[in-house]
């Protein structure tokens, strides 16, 4: 696998426009900290965007879609046969993530990577045909060496779309069944944990269901035992071509200077393989929301990561992150809009009490 390009450090920070930035916080209208994270955020953006002044108005939604070869042992409530009727509903605006980014205004793509159930080309979707999904982890493993480089390299081409577009903001959301025993078997390799730590409900599997699909998982982890703690050799031989994509894409943004705001479970999960391939994409990583499957939690902890909502959610799609949005555009709005204390008249200096 050519890995030069993956290899390559993250952009540098401005720390002048976040100290900037945090000086300007002081100065508002408000106790200092009033506004909790929300000051943070404004803060950790204006680093990001060499500006005193962050913007979140122009974000890019990224969808990679693709099928698991481990979804035949039945590790999912649903047939394999849903990934491409909905990459389908992707294209026709009737998905979950359709209405999050209409009411964003946010720019949508949809990447086909290769479904069970190919729709074929459809407009307005970037078609990426790798195969008909991945091959089944129990028997070997998920992607060819080729198959693994595409994916990340798709990631990356998604990346530079969305730059081309002028985007602030990347968020990456991903549909594919079975991707959520394909996550849980990387996190084990990655974290050196049992599956049954890490492995949920996924699309809705009751307890019994759920045992089973960690036993698939621990299988899988175990014949790939040889991959050790190599983050690219465990994404080839237990992800998906989306969590490869989502991998490639984390890592591209960070290079070329695109904050990314990471939804749920998996692409935590490939937040985490881009972070252990190369650990100065970290930096440009917000974590959305605390998703209901189980590993997550382990997974951000990994990461040192604190999520900005807790919903419950567990839809993937790149719906959580989506939701956070209006957070990070209500903290540049705050952040550029408040009176200073200067402005106002008003005294900054405390009252004894």
């Amino acid at each position: 696998m050519n890995e030069d390009w993956l290899q390559r450090p993250a952009a540098a920070l401005d720390p002048a426009a976040g100290a900037a930035a945090e000086a300007h916080q002081r100065q508002l209208t408000k106790p200092p900290g009033a506004l909790g994270r929300l000051e943070d955020l404004a803060i950790w953006l204006a680093a990001r965007q060499a500006s005193a002044s962050p913007s979140c108005e122009r974000v890019a939604i990224c969808v990679f879609a693709a099928d698991h070869g481990l979804a035949e042992a039945g590790v999912s409530a649903f047939p394999q046969a849903v990934t491409g009727e909905m990459v389908k509903n992707f294209a026709r605006g009737g998905a979950a993530i359709n209405v999050l980014a209409r009411g964003l205004g946010a720019r949508l793509e949809v990447v086909d990577l290769g479904c069970v159930n190919d729709p074929g080309p459809l407009a307005d979707v970037q078609r990426v045909h790798l195969g008909p999904g991945t091959a089944n982890a129990l028997l070997g493993p998920a992607m060819t060496t080729e198959q693994c480089a595409s994916a990340l390299y798709a990631g990356r081409q998604a990346v530079q779309r969305a730059l081309n577009t002028g985007a602030q903001l990347l968020l990456g959301g991903e549909m594919g069944i079975g991707n959520t025993a394909s996550a849980s078997a990387c996190a084990c390799a990655l974290l050196g944990l049992p599956a049954s730590a890490l492995t949920g409900p996924g699309t809705g599997l009751d307890a019994a269901g759920v045992a089973r699909k960690a036993a698939i998982v621990q299988q899988a982890v175990d014949r790939h035992a040889g991959a050790g703690d190599d983050p690219l050799e465990i994404l080839r031989r237990l992800g998906g071509f989306e969590i490869a994509a989502l991998t490639g894409s984390y890592i591209a943004a960070a290079q070329r200077g695109l904050p990314a705001l990471v939804d749920g479970f998996i692409t935590s999960v490939a937040a985490l393989l881009a972070v252990r391939i190369q650990p100065t994409v970290r930096d440009w990583l917000l974590f959305a929301h605390r998703s209901a499957e189980p590993g997550h939690r382990r997974v951000l902890e990994a990461l040192c990561a604190e999520p900005l909502l807790d919903l419950g959610l567990r839809l993937g799609e790149g719906s959580g992150a989506a939701l956070a949005v209006p957070l990070l555009r209500q903290a540049c709005a705050l952040h550029r809009d408040m009176a200073t204390f200067a402005e106002a008249g008003v005294s900054d200096t405390p009252t004894p009490s």
